[in-house]
């Protein structure tokens, strides 16, 4: 029986895809960000905070966040010391297997945007790109639109 051209061609597609979508799903970790926004910021400030939630299927460590909001973006660590909110930049953060890491504005975790290039108003989208390294260092990204909020937030 003569199998017509168009149908092995199709066929074949559809076993390539398969077999392509597989592959690519148990090489590539799943990560990803939710409920991003960006606090907005008043007249002159040239900083503000971003904040998520990202997780990570088979963990790994978010090493950076990237955006054309601003020119300088760093991961920041807050802890209170003697009654102080002191805050650092960090390397990275850790996102364990399957749990949900917040980069939130009380303590913990958050994105801060320096030298900001506009004003941040609320209601705009800003784009953030979220780095990760899985377990064996190859690093991937995930981008995001992060809305700004109210600072009253």
């Amino acid at each position: 029986m003569k199998v017509p051209i168009e149908w092995r061609t199709a066929a074949g597609a559809a076993l390539f895809a398969c077999i392509t979508l597989a592959g690519s799903s148990a090489a590539a970790a799943k990560v990803t960000v939710e409920d991003a926004w960006v606090r907005e910021t008043v007249p002159a400030q040239k900083s503000t905070g971003a904040f998520a939630t990202v997780r990570s299927d088979e963990g790994g460590r978010l090493v950076g966040v990237k955006t054309s909001a601003a020119k300088i973006v760093e991961i920041h660590s807050s802890t209170t010391k003697n009654g102080v909110m002191q805050m650092h930049a960090v390397d990275s953060v850790e996102l364990p297997a399957g749990k949900p890491v917040h980069l939130a504005p009380a303590g913990g975790y958050h994105v801060m945007l320096i030298d900001l290039v506009r004003p941040m108003k609320v209601g705009e989208k800003v784009p953030l790109t979220f780095v990760v390294e899985d377990a064996k260092g190859k690093r991937s990204t995930v981008e995001a639109q992060a809305v700004v909020r109210s600072l009253a937030r």
